[in-house]
């Protein structure tokens, strides 16, 4: 019934059942607050959750607090159980809000056949009749629930409504009974009194009708979460010594052989050790194109395989997989409290006793006034049922669901409520740049050859002299030689010189490949090669600023040189330039940002020329390398953090709430990221990284960083508006009621139509797509 959020010891989730306004949510947490041991307990009423942090056993603290939770008048269940009916009917419930409405409809009749020139009446018998089991079968919630509340010494909705239409109820009742003794005393029927059993019948329904709404609503603001735990499939097939057979999922751990067929969902993390597929990852990253996987690539558990049989070695299953790991921070942070709500918290304690002290006022001042006890009695009904403290309760939990909900399906998980409200104010993005802003794998952009030397054969010649080397700029020369088709060659007597290059044979000729100042001092002196070189170095300069340059070289047959110095006299044979292109939409994301007012700063460890380069690619100003600039270079990982405490100094002498966020992927991004106010992950970086930031961005796209500031700004104006809607249902409805402008039916939708129209705003985040604009490019 209570299950542990986390391995974590201190932490545990409970359902609660019953809970229906800020109110009910007040009671529990301050029942929860009141155990031994307990350090602190938030509700959430739109999931009906708690979460409770303490100190001590798990296994004795559980007991503690479902009876904590039924002392309290509500019922302890499992944790989640309202979101695991998701699956469930959409007119599931509906059954005694349609009775209560069939009920009604004759009480409703003569005020609805009145326009029509008709004239009817149900005998007062009849209107009771009708009207009790409305009042005391659908209306019993109402009453167990109100009854606890005073027990507890406490208010809630289910008071305010059970109050209401009990006096409603009453009065006509009362009215009645006193029609039919006085007539029977005067010898004649008496006339017939005007009852109110229709208002106390009619606002019992739509309150009931409002909830099972409400109801309904919660069980689509929580269809994140459920499409998340339903992406795991329940079987999986295992290779072992007895051949290919299938069991649960639950029960795969690192290291196990599975097969995943044509069309089924990857049960587990893992990479792919035989066959070659294409994998749907949208509902995980929010990545829209199948991408390809072969022999090593690594596979989500989630994902949807394509047509290819694969069998992969399964690398992290359980909770300790990347779907768990999306799942337990969306659940965080939609369990979590956004500091708004712990004021809105702060006016429900107070909002239904005050409500019940101006239900009292508004029936003394009728009363004093002449109006008569039947016309007071029913002012301060209409008062009783237009209070809404439910719609104050689920403002703001939903549009937290619905908004990190949306947030989930494009690939954005928000660790918290808290992130959420610091993104939008964000006015500064710091972006690391390798990685984040560039792919972060160089790429040979290109291979000059000079005179004597064919482009192809010099590229054959570097690519076989690097066979079997994994330094980022050998690979990139293997990736372009395999992309030609190039046949390479075996070397010998390889050996690498740290810092500078490489030396080896291919083909009978000793090799060397490595930096220009190790292979083309100033003072080298090679025939025509040093000319021809100079005007190559001045056209790659010119096409590729910036870029990382290198050379190959051969030595002259018979030299016997050796050592960290290359041997003189050297023929040249090419240069060759490396260089990380931009990711496609960082061009794109800059744009956005700049859109939305927001400065965009690039920090790298690179060189001047080499960041200067890069920034003019994707659109940022490299003329200052100052902390007011656009490009900050040259600074290294443990200086990234000092940035960023910079750049929060130059907004507060500004005097502004604005916030500073940082993007990183790297493990040397982690300081930077914990230092800044949001700090955002690219999906596929370090761990250290993923723990530090608030926001984590499935996939290492840069247009992913405008639509997570997008969506913290959408959620945090929806929270705005529901709290704004409302407190003006209560603001301007209480006077109202009081003052005799709205009967009770009408206070009675008034009230309903607030929590639907609250949890109908909210889910309008779900709605929500981030915009991959491409057009800067």
């Amino acid at each position: 019934m209570v299950q542990p959020v986390s391995n974590t010891l201190g932490t545990l989730d409970l359902g609660v059942g019953g809970m229906t306004c800020a109110s009910c949510v007040a009671r529990v947490e301050r029942a929860l607050k009141k155990t031994p041991g307990v350090q602190e307990a938030t509700i959430n009423l739109a999931t009906e959750n708690a979460r409770v942090r303490f100190t001590g056993d798990a296994a004795s603290m559980a007991p503690l607090l479902r009876r904590a939770v039924r002392d309290a008048g509500y019922t302890p269940r499992a944790a989640d159980a309202a979101l695991q009916a998701g699956g469930v009917s959409p007119w599931a419930g509906f059954a005694p809000v349609a009775a209560g409405l069939l009920l009604c409809l004759p009480l409703l009749a003569p005020m609805l056949l009145m326009p029509l020139g008709m004239h009817w009446a149900l005998p007062p018998w009849g209107q009771c009749l009708l009207a009790a089991p409305v009042q005391f079968w659908l209306g019993a919630r109402f009453y167990r629930a109100g009854w606890h509340a005073i027990k507890s010494g406490s208010g809630n909705m289910d008071l305010l409504v059970a109050t209401g239409t009990s006096a409603a109820w009453g009065l006509s009742l009362w009215l009645w009974l006193a029609s039919v003794h006085g007539g029977a005393h005067g010898g004649g029927h008496g006339a017939q009194p005007h009852l109110y059993f229709e208002s106390a019948a009619v606002v019992v329904t739509l309150v009931r009708l409002g909830k099972w709404l409400e109801g309904r609503a919660k069980r689509q603001t929580a269809a994140a979460i459920g499409a998340l735990r339903r992406l795991r499939p329940d079987l999986a097939h295992l290779i072992d010594w007895n051949g290919e057979r299938d069991i649960p999922a639950d029960e795969l751990r690192a290291g196990d052989r599975l097969a995943v067929r044509p069309g089924e969902r990857i049960p587990a993390d893992g990479v792919v050790e035989e066959g070659a597929t294409e994998v749907d990852e949208s509902l995980l990253t929010g990545e829209p194109l199948p991408v390809p996987k072969t022999v090593g690539g690594k596979l989500t558990g989630g994902a949807v395989n394509g047509a290819g049989r694969v069998v992969l070695r399964v690398t992290a299953a359980g909770a300790q997989s990347v779907l768990a790991h999306i799942i337990a921070l969306v659940e965080d942070a939609q369990a979590a409290k956004a500091p708004v709500q712990r004021l809105v918290d702060k006016a429900a304690a107070v909002f239904v006793p005050a409500v019940l002290a101006l239900a009292l006022l508004t029936l003394a001042g009728w009363w004093l006034a002449g109006a008569g006890a039947e016309v007071a009695i029913m002012r301060a009904v209409a008062v009783l049922v237009i209070a809404c403290p439910c719609a104050l309760g689920l403002a703001t939990p939903t549009a937290i669901m619905a908004g990190t909900g949306a947030a989930a399906r494009a690939g954005i998980l928000v660790k918290d409520a808290q992130a959420l409200e610091l993104a939008q104010r964000v006015r500064v993005v710091a972006f690391d740049k390798t990685g984040t802003l560039t792919a972060g794998q160089p790429r040979l952009l290109t291979l000059a050859p000079l005179p004597g030397m064919a482009q192809d054969e010099a590229l054959r010649l570097a690519a076989s002299l690097q066979t079997g080397s994994e330094h980022p700029l050998a690979r990139a020369v293997l990736a372009a030689a395999r992309e030609r088709g190039l046949p390479l060659a075996a070397p010998q007597d390889v050996r690498a010189l740290p810092g500078q290059g490489v030396q080896g044979q291919v083909d009978g000729q000793t090799l060397l490949l490595g930096s220009l100042p190790w292979l083309c001092p100033p003072d080298a002196h090679s025939g025509d090669a040093p000319e021809a070189a100079r005007s190559a170095l001045h056209a790659l300069n010119a096409a590729h600023p910036g870029a990382t340059l290198s050379a190959l070289a051969r030595r002259a047959a018979g030299d016997g040189q050796d050592g960290p110095e290359p041997p003189r006299p050297l023929a040249l044979l090419a240069l060759l330039a490396f260089g990380d292109e931009p990711k496609p939409g960082a061009r794109a994301a800059i744009a956005q940002l700049r859109a939305r007012g927001i400065r965009c700063v690039m920090v790298s460890g690179d060189n001047p020329a080499a960041a200067a380069a890069t920034a003019r690619q994707i659109g940022l100003r490299p003329e200052s390398g100052a902390i007011s600039g656009e490009v900050l270079a040259g600074v290294l990982p443990a200086g990234k953090a000092a940035v960023i405490a910079q750049l929060k100094q130059g907004r507060a002498a500004q005097g502004t709430a604005q916030a500073v966020a940082m993007v990183g992927d790297g493990f040397n991004d982690a300081p930077a990221l914990a230092a800044a106010d949001v700090g955002i992950a690219m999906g596929g970086g370090a761990d250290a990284a993923l723990h530090a930031a608030s926001i984590t961005l499935m996939r290492g796209d840069p247009l992913l960083v405008p639509a997570a500031l997008d969506i913290a700004a959408r959620t945090v104006a929806k929270i705005r508006q529901n709290l704004f809607w409302a407190f003006i249902y209560n603001v301007a409805g209480i006077p109202l009621a009081a003052l005799g402008y709205l009967n009770p039916m009408i206070a009675g939708a008034a009230m309903a139509l607030s929590s639907v129209s609250v949890m109908g705003n909210a889910l309008l985040l779900a709605r929500w797509r981030p915009k991959f604009d491409l057009s800067a490019l």
